[in-house]
């Protein structure tokens, strides 16, 4: 049944890999507009990656170590991109951030139009993406407690020392594993990209929606530049998985606490 499993998965690559033009290839993923959106892509979803950490360790930490009424519900609609269908988390961005939404009218009044330009593009991976930053980091703070914080606090560190020379160390390996989960998410974004940014070349047309395009008028260029991607999400995949296990973040330096206690 396992061998079963993996041919599910591994047979329609396979059978990609076997569609594509390899004497062409080159020219077919070297293309201005196959460029342009790969560029576009790597540019907004290293974006959308920085939001994802900046704003998804905050939340990570606040369900890990904090208990409160509604923290199950909060956890639940932090998680909702998950399994939300991209398309529908587009419409919400679009009558979030529309001209007509609830804060894209403000912005609009000053101005600021977000709704089909880049700026769209990122906003829907991140939206798409920062589940995976936070399932990841929550899962490793819970992992290795808070007895090397607690000892840190003891020897005198601050709150803020505690967390950089303490919690941050003890759960990188998890902050960078779904860090590139994120930015593997993030890349692959369609629906909600489609449905908020739209597709305008060298603007909102990422990666993933030129292969739409291409598919209608130029197959040969849609299956390599299709294949260019399950190459990128491999790497990605080998990248996180290379990281250290989760099991072994209970197991810090033995100089940590002493080290948060320093001035």
């Amino acid at each position: 049944m396992a061998v079963v499993g993996s041919l599910f998965v591994v047979l329609p690559i396979v059978a990609m890999a076997l569609r594509v033009d390899w004497p062409n290839v080159v020219p077919l993923v070297t293309s201005e507009s196959a460029t342009a959106a790969l560029l576009l892509s790597l540019r907004t979803s290293v974006t959308a990656t920085a939001l994802c950490i900046l704003f998804g360790v905050p939340m990570a930490l606040v369900l890990a170590r904090t208990s409160f009424r509604g923290q199950r519900l909060l956890r639940s609609l932090v998680l909702l991109p998950l399994v939300l269908p991209p398309v529908v988390g587009g419409i919400a961005l679009l009558y979030t951030f529309g001209r007509r939404g609830l804060l894209g009218s403000s912005l609009t009044a000053l101005g600021i139009d977000i709704a089909f330009t880049t700026t769209a593009v990122v906003l829907s991976q991140a939206f798409v993406a920062l589940p995976f930053l936070v399932l990841s980091l929550e899962g490793a703070l819970r992992t290795v407690g808070t007895r090397y914080e607690a000892v840190g606090a003891t020897l005198g560190a601050g709150r803020w020392t505690v967390l950089r020379r303490i919690t941050l160390p003890l759960v990188l390996p998890a902050l960078v594993s779904g860090a590139v989960l994120s930015f593997a998410r993030a890349l692959g974004e369609f629906g909600a990209t489609l449905t908020f940014a739209g597709s305008l070349q060298g603007t909102t047309r990422t990666l993933p929606l030129e292969v739409y395009l291409q598919r209608e008028t130029d197959p040969d260029a849609a299956v390599a530049l299709s294949f260019i991607l399950v190459l990128v999400a491999v790497a990605v995949v080998g990248v996180a998985h290379r990281v250290r296990p989760l099991g072994d973040l209970a197991a810090p330096p033995r100089a940590t606490s002493r080290e948060a206690a320093r001035p």
